[in-house]
């Protein structure tokens, strides 16, 4: 596939903001990667700050797809889902070019709940767990919302683990912990 020149600047950036760092990367090293020049990046990006904004909701928008239809292929009840989340995650981790999560490595260079970067990243989380919390309640959680905080919280500690020490076994642990918390939070309504 043959990408534009707006999709070329976009790829060679989000490929540096992921693996070095969004700070880290300056506007020199994305021209080179994409073998382009400042001018035209400024022609589809106004500033490095809309770069960054567009390189995160394109990682959302492809990483929600692929996570979603990962799941899906294993798993088929709801309860099953949220098991297989945690599979997924792990699976995630262990390829070599993890280096976390991209939103949280974002959030936590722009720290200012205010700016964009960071709500865009905040939006992700949001997104996910409202993402959990409709698998939840399709199981029959009594309290859904509740249960999908603590296994997003279980998911991010577990992310944040494993960036810090590789092969940590933090997804699995997470797991663990997961199916005990389901479990409590499951109603006496069956799990289709």
């Amino acid at each position: 596939m043959s990408l534009n020149l707006k999709e070329k600047i976009l790829y060679a950036a989000s490929g540096l903001f992921y693996s070095q760092g969004i700070r880290a990367t300056g506007v020199d090293a994305v021209v080179k990667a994409a073998n382009t020049t400042k001018m035209s990046l400024y022609k589809y990006f106004s500033s490095k700050d809309d770069l960054v904004i567009a390189f995160l909701r394109k990682r959302d928008e492809d990483f929600r797809a692929w996570f979603v239809e990962q799941v899906n292929g294993k798993a088929d009840t709801p309860k099953a889902k949220l098991l297989a989340i945690f599979d997924v995650i792990s699976e995630w981790m262990a390829i070599p070019e993890f280096r976390g999560c991209a939103f949280i490595n974002a959030a936590a260079e722009f720290p200012l709940e205010g700016n964009p970067v960071h709500q865009v990243s905040a939006e992700f989380y949001d997104q996910f767990r409202s993402y959990i919390t409709e698998l939840s309640r399709q199981c029959g959680s009594r309290s859904p919302e509740s249960l999908a905080l603590q296994l997003s919280l279980l998911i991010e500690g577990a992310i944040v683990s494993e960036q810090m020490k590789r092969h940590s076994g933090a997804a699995e642990q997470a797991k663990q912990a997961a199916i005990i918390l389901i479990e409590a939070s499951l109603s006496d309504i069956p799990c289709m």
